[in-house]
């Protein structure tokens, strides 16, 4: 919801994300797998997330460094 997200289209994403998830899933996995939802439906979301992330957790280029570039 952080990324501008309707609610209905939040909650898909965290379903889709728990269907793919497995025991001992990282937590880095789980938000690259989110982002990755995010980009696919409306690319200015995950841009909202990282915008987010970097300003209110402090997470710097290390954080989405592994991310695709769009």
């Amino acid at each position: 919801m952080k990324a501008g997200a309707p609610l209905e289209e939040a909650r898909a994403i965290g379903e889709a994300v728990e269907r793919a998830a497995y025991d001992g899933i990282p937590a880095a996995e789980i938000r690259q797998r989110v982002l990755e939802q995010l980009r696919a439906r409306n690319p200015d979301w995950e841009e909202n997330w990282l915008m987010y992330d970097r300003a209110v957790k402090k997470r710097g280029a290390a954080a989405v460094a592994g991310l695709p570039a769009r």
